[in-house]
């Protein structure tokens, strides 16, 4: 997908709804699909995910796990079962999300996996993680940079 910029909540569920149509099509994964998201507070990661679960079919209140750090929640699509959302707002280092089982996540092909503060934990994420980078621009407005590779390099 192309950078973008949404300028409504409607914007980013439609975003949300061809960002997970792009990344479905691969469903040879033998690991989970794990994206980094990145940003300051009040840029727009929680409410990407919140657009994602949606878009999923899970109905439930989707909040940012600031405190308990990781949330999974089961969701009604085929290719991922599973969308587990991590905040690692609070984390120092990577290793702290050993306690969560996050090899164990990771590893399992039928997780979506969202880490917000992703750059918090660069040292124990996969060299496979896609990021996605938001910017608030505006009181509305939103810009979303999808960006394949690693940023940590």
């Amino acid at each position: 997908m192309k950078n973008t910029v949404s300028n409504s909540l409607e914007e980013t569920q439609n975003i949300a709804r061809k960002w997970l149509l792009s990344i479905s099509d691969n469903s040879n994964n033998t690991e989970a699909v794990i994206i980094g998201l990145l940003g300051h507070l009040g840029s727009g990661k929680t409410t990407f995910t919140q657009a994602i679960a949606k878009e999923l079919g899970i109905e439930d209140h989707v909040t940012s796990p600031t405190f308990v750090i990781m949330k999974t929640y089961e969701t009604k699509n085929k290719r991922f079962p599973r969308l587990v959302h991590i905040d690692a707002y609070r984390l120092e280092f990577g290793r702290e999300l050993e306690v969560l089982d996050f090899e164990e996540v990771v590893s399992n092909p039928n997780n979506l996996v969202l880490i917000e503060w992703a750059d918090n934990v660069k040292e124990i994420l996969p060299v496979n993680v896609r990021f996605i980078e938001f910017e608030a621009i505006g009181e509305n407005e939103r810009s979303i940079k999808f960006i394949s590779n690693s940023i940590f390099e």
